[in-house]
């Protein structure tokens, strides 16, 4: 909630994307504490699985009931923003973890309770725990995605320069940049190649560009550079190269 608090503030002269990314902050730090939970619940239960402990399994089965009905409507609150937030989509993982959690202790308190079959209680133990490790896994991986300017997952880069290179007016595309600055907000820059006919009507190509890209691929930040001599020939994704160490010594 305090992310989502934070990433509506508005931009400034110091942070001119806002603070957006705290969204994406506060996803990889709820990754890294489930990451933690999962790992905390794997060692507890290989401790259980060589030496099984009696379980009470009737109070087991009344505290996990509640916190399956709790998680249930957690989860039924966020799913309609877990597709478009990457930290709800966080905290969505995160309840549904836990209501399988809460089902299959269940599930072991009933055969527990008829059976003694302690050993059950480990072995569901693993089961939750897996189910968590994924989860963090999948958090952490797209949070890092982001962090590290990846090109938002399902958008190839080269199908997006050819819709470029298919607006009236485009002769070629180079120096290509594609990135989310949050799981909702995708920002693209580019050098574009333009025929010399439409040197007079660079505002009108711009726009096809622009709509192009919002109508395709949801991309609404765009910086696009109209160039109307042919540029060194170069490849469509620029290389960055870090700045010499002893050139930054030196000045």
């Amino acid at each position: 909630l305090g992310a989502i608090r934070l990433a509506a503030l508005p931009a400034s002269e110091t942070r001119t994307f806002g603070f957006h990314r705290a969204e994406v902050f506060a996803s990889l730090i709820n990754g890294t504490s489930i990451f933690l939970i999962a790992g905390g619940i794997f060692y507890e239960a290989s401790g259980r699985l060589v030496h099984p402990e009696k379980v009470n399994s009737l109070p087991m089965l009344v505290i996990a009931t509640l916190g399956l009905i709790m998680n249930l409507l957690s989860a039924s609150a966020l799913h309609e923003h877990s597709h478009d937030d990457l930290n709800v989509r966080s905290a969505f993982l995160h309840v549904i973890g836990d209501a399988a959690a809460s089902l299959g202790v269940i599930i072991g308190g009933v055969i527990m309770y008829y059976s003694d079959w302690y050993i059950l209680d480990a072995i569901i133990s693993i089961g939750i725990g897996c189910v968590v490790f994924y989860g963090a896994w999948r958090v952490l991986r797209e949070s890092t995605h982001i962090l590290l300017e990846g090109v938002p997952r399902g958008m190839k880069v080269s199908e997006v320069a050819d819709n470029i290179r298919s607006v009236e007016g485009v002769r070629d595309i180079h120096h290509l940049n594609i990135w989310s600055i949050c799981s909702h907000i995708v920002a693209l820059s580019a050098h574009l190649d333009v025929q010399p006919e439409f040197k007079g009507r660079q505002a009108k190509l711009l726009h096809a560009v622009e709509h192009m890209l919002q109508e395709k691929y949801h991309i609404t930040h765009t910086t696009l550079q109209v160039e109307c001599t042919h540029c060194i020939a170069g490849p469509v994704i620029k290389r960055f190269s870090h700045r010499s160490r002893q050139s930054h010594c030196n000045h």
